[in-house]
């Protein structure tokens, strides 16, 4: 029987100790969902195992085929550059898929409504409540154009209203977004963290959140199940040989 190829997932790393407590915690999850699938866990920086460290000891156990995941809501720098580059210097017996980043997804969605129920918001005070979506932020503009667009598709499954904020690199800040919502006449305001874990943009978003009154602030995604159940679903996606995933 043939193995199927191990899942690495990618993280960025924090000084944070609550980041890699939170990826670890995800990839228990994903394991939990997945007996039987060898998951890993490599970091880009400030944690250990390394990414490159990661790969030496999958190529030394004899392992052959490896898909690596972002653990990365948006396609932009890190997706598109450092991981390509650190891949590329993969011992050369492995062979390695990179996954599509996690986001955009309806899993996520409903994993960040989750967090706000959990935060404490009555279902159903949905239609009355206007959210901001808060996001680490990117200079690349793909990455803030994919928030605005989950904004706009989230404000139509019935609340007052969505807003997107970026902690950093983009406007409008946390902050900005929750005085909006009030002066759109929202009753109550959400402050929902598109953020995989804690870390020092995430407690920007906090402190802006805080800063201007909002009502509720949710919690980051972290190892939700719908989050697990998305990255299975970029696992299963990149493993397929290329004719398939095309339909031939």
């Amino acid at each position: 029987m043939i193995s199927p190829p191990v899942l690495l997932v990618v993280a960025h790393g924090s000084r944070d100790p609550r980041h890699a407590a939170t990826v670890h915690a995800l990839v228990r999850r994903v394991r939990a969902l997945r007996p039987g699938l060898r998951v890993e866990t490599g970091f880009l920086d400030f944690n250990v195992p390394s990414v490159p460290g990661v790969l030496e000891s999958l190529a030394a156990d004899g392992v052959r085929d490896v898909v690596a995941l972002p653990l990365l809501l948006t396609r932009a720098f890190h997706a598109k550059a450092d991981i390509p580059s650190v891949l590329r210097r993969a011992p050369s017996r492995l062979r390695i898929r990179q996954a599509e980043v996690l986001g955009p997804s309806p899993l996520l969605t409903d994993a960040l409504e989750r967090r706000l129920y959990e935060a404490g918001l009555d279902p159903a005070d949905k239609s009355s409540t206007g959210v901001v979506l808060a996001s680490a932020g990117s200079s690349d503009p793909e990455a803030s154009a994919v928030i605005a667009e989950i904004a706009r598709e989230w404000r139509h499954t019935g609340w007052c209203a969505v807003r997107p904020a970026f902690a950093s690199a983009s406007t409008p800040r946390t902050e900005d977004a929750v005085r909006e919502l009030r002066e759109l006449g929202c009753a109550k305001v959400a402050v929902a963290p598109y953020v995989l874990a804690p870390g020092f943009l995430p407690e920007r978003i906090a402190r802006g959140a805080a800063e201007a009154g909002a009502d509720l602030l949710a919690g980051v995604l972290g190892p939700a199940p719908e989050v697990a159940r998305v990255l299975l679903e970029r696992y299963d996606t990149a493993r397929l040989p290329l004719s398939a995933a095309l339909g031939a």
